[in-house]
Formats: C-alpha cells, sequence, structure tokens
C-alpha cells in the first residue's frame, strides 16, 4: 500500500507543488485549503506525513498540530510545518506544538523529497 501525504495550505499554488513532488516519488496525495479540512481528512485518512502550513483559515497549522498529537489515533502522523514564517518563534512554537519538522518557504523540492523518502521508506 503506498504511503500518503496530506498536504495542507490555503495557497493554491503551493497545494499542487508540493503535491506534484509527493506524487512524482509515488506517493498517495490528499490536499486541505483550511485547518478544518486538514483535521478531518487526517482523523478519517490517517497520513503517514503531513505538510503543513502556518497560516491557514478556520484552523491555522499550531492549532492542526496541536489537536492531531493530542489525538491517539493520529499522534503517530509526521507532521512537517511548511511556512513562510522563518523567525526563530516561529520554529520553537512549531515545536512546541508537536511539529516533527520545520520547514520555510520557498521550499527546494529536492529537499522535501529527500525528506519525503527519509521519513516514508
Amino acid at each position: 500500500m503506498a504511503k500518503t501525504v496530506l498536504v495542507c495550505d490555503d495557497e493554491p499554488y503551493i497545494l499542487e507543488s508540493v503535491g506534484f513532488v509527493a506524487r512524482e516519488e509515488g506517493y498517495g496525495v490528499l490536499m486541505a485549503e483550511n485547518g478544518d479540512d486538514a483535521l478531518q481528512l487526517a482523523r478519517s485518512q490517517h497520513p503517514d506525513v503531513m505538510i503543513v502550513d502556518i497560516s491557514m483559515p478556520r484552523k491555522d497549522g499550531y492549532v492542526v498540530c496541536r489537536e492531531l498529537k493530542a489525538g491517539e489515533a493520529t499522534r503517530g502522523i509526521y507532521i512537517i510545518i511548511l511556512t513562510a514564517k522563518g523567525q526563530e518563534r516561529d520554529m520553537r512554537e512549531s515545536y512546541c506544538c508537536g511539529a516533527d519538522e520545520f520547514m520555510t518557504k520557498p521550499f527546494s523540492p529536492r529537499h522535501l523529497r529527500k525528506r519525503l523518502h527519509e521519513v516514508l521508506d
């Protein structure tokens, strides 16, 4: 069964570009444009990895991360925060919420591809 990546971002370009990289590597891809949809998909589909933006409508990436890491069925999902907010405090807050990794936009497709393989293979 193919590993699954859930991409959560309110920017269509980011959804498509991250999704393209993951699909190109053979992973299944799910997409959400807001925090509520991201949580619903994560709870129903149990992706292996989530790539989550901080600034999203309804619930931000911090809330999504906190809620998933607090849930018994979802705490094992590997969460990568991918954000344009590259300040030290944003990174600290991401890790405090339970994120496993922090990346900044614009992202390197090569680096993302490498990290997906390291986490999923």
